[in-house]
């Protein structure tokens, strides 16, 4: 492209700047005759050239251009050496230790230990001496092979016997002590094998006022006892069971519940069968007219 001036044509090495000095000559051209708003309305004040000139845009070729900016990246504060984050802890639960362990049947020794960090905090060391059972008033524990009806054969062979001679009303032979009353009616149900005709009554508060319950052993000779040992504890309160009759003391100890706990897990269940223990319980083992057992 050849452009012309007043002077004549340039030659191509000439064009660019031919360009520019062209363009320019248009901006102040258009600059000349452009008029301001203030200027037309003759409300302006001041030079009006200098208007023009403030008012005027800029060649693109004359523009400047932005400079990138400077990015500064934030380095992390340095951490003394030793400095860690405190970590909360997790309390194990039950179920977690539990998961991890395979289960293991009831012994004597644990009823022992059990009773004896209980017993601790309120008795003397004298008192707890007292509070010790003698291995001869245990029964054989389940080794978690038996079913209820299989380990009270084995451990009470002349039951049949037993229960004829009884004929005491407000008492019971056989007492078995678990956690809760769904509990009590499983174990009812897988007794059958055992029990025979023997009168069997359940002991729990679900359902089941206190003062029906004393109704019915005071007009019955029941055998068999099952239930809670809250519900026991009140009974024997209120006078409606007494324990003298009682030969056989046995814990559902070693069955759990979903999330995998024993009764004696339980605080609330633990305290009320050591409060149990302590209403004649313990001073009939020592006697040996009772015993314990662990199922």
């Amino acid at each position: 492209m050849i452009l012309e001036t007043s002077g004549g044509r340039t030659s191509p090495q000439e064009q660019p700047a031919a360009q520019v000095s062209h363009l320019i000559g248009v901006s102040f051209h258009l600059m000349k005759f452009s008029i301001s708003p203030e200027a037309s309305d003759g409300e302006g004040e001041g030079d009006p050239e200098m208007t023009q000139q403030e008012t005027a845009p800029v060649p693109a070729l004359l523009r400047k251009t932005k400079q990138p900016k400077e990015c500064f990246l934030i380095q992390p504060k340095e951490t003394k050496e030793g400095a860690t984050k405190t970590r909360r802890r997790r309390k194990k639960k039950i179920t977690d230790v539990l998961a991890k362990s395979e289960p293991k049947p009831g012994t004597p020794e644990d009823l022992q230990k059990l009773m004896k960090d209980y017993y601790s905090t309120n008795h003397s060391v004298i008192e707890l001496e007292e509070l010790n059972l003698p291995d001869s008033c245990f029964l054989k524990a389940n080794d978690l092979t038996h079913s209820l009806s299989s380990y009270l054969k084995e451990i009470c062979p002349k039951w049949v016997k037993l229960r004829k001679n009884h004929n005491e009303k407000k008492s019971v032979l056989m007492l078995i002590i678990c956690s809760s009353a769904v509990r009590a009616l499983e174990l009812i149900r897988s007794m059958t094998a055992f029990r025979g005709d023997s009168k069997v009554m359940k002991l729990f508060a679900k359902h089941i006022k206190v003062q029906e319950q004393v109704k019915l052993l005071e007009k019955r000779v029941v055998h068999l006892g099952v239930g809670t040992p809250g519900r026991i504890k009140e009974l024997i309160k209120q006078g409606g069971l007494n324990l003298n009759p009682l030969k056989f003391l046995v814990f559902d100890w070693n069955w759990r519940d979903q999330k995998l706990r024993r009764m004696m897990d339980i605080p609330e269940i633990r305290k009320e069968v050591f409060e149990l223990l302590e209403m004649g319980v313990l001073s009939l083992c020592k006697s040996e007219s009772l015993k314990l057992g662990l199922f």
